[in-house]
């Protein structure tokens, strides 16, 4: 099937009408808000509810809160969480905590940020960041040991205080 087109008038052969569109296009986007941000020093304003990468938080003690009980191991979907329980014999640094971990590792390449691993801990030792940015020249720097994690957390200010002698 052949399609007959009608022949272009003098104005359209010119192209002034698509040029002057697109002046106008530009002319309306130059007089609007600016939305581009510098990011490093602005950054956007974190919704409520928003989940960010995992960390571990400290006791007013400066002791992990986390006891290894391996829950958020276990509920991880992707398997991010790597925990190693303590040995047999109690490490007296950690005061009446029955079971400090070994090793506690999260990789962020891994991680979904899904917020399992917050609701499910039971000592309330692991929380969401509100930050966004996660950066890292290489891999190896986003696989975040206990010591990250903890850095990142500081110390949460309880007020049941669990493991004090009374």
């Amino acid at each position: 099937m052949i399609v007959e087109r009608k022949p272009l008038t003098l104005w359209e052969r010119l192209y002034l009408p698509a040029i002057i569109g697109g002046f106008k296009v530009t002319v309306r986007h130059f007089f609007k808000r600016k939305v581009t941000m510098q990011y490093p020093e602005e950054k956007w304003v974190v919704p409520e509810g928003y989940r960010g990468a995992p960390y571990l938080v400290k006791d007013q003690a400066g002791r992990t809160k986390c006891v290894s009980c391996q829950l958020c191991e276990f509920v991880c979907p992707p398997k991010a969480i790597q925990i190693t329980p303590p040995g047999p014999q109690p490490n007296p640094e950690t005061g009446n905590v029955e079971k400090a971990p070994k090793e506690f590792e999260i990789n962020m390449l891994r991680c979904i940020y899904c917020g399992y691993c917050q609701e499910v801990c039971p000592e309330e030792a692991i929380f969401l960041m509100r930050d966004y940015a996660l950066i890292g020249s290489h891999r190896d720097e986003l696989i975040f040991n206990q010591e990250k994690l903890l850095a990142l957390g500081g110390t949460h200010q309880d007020t049941i205080q669990k493991w004090q002698h009374k």
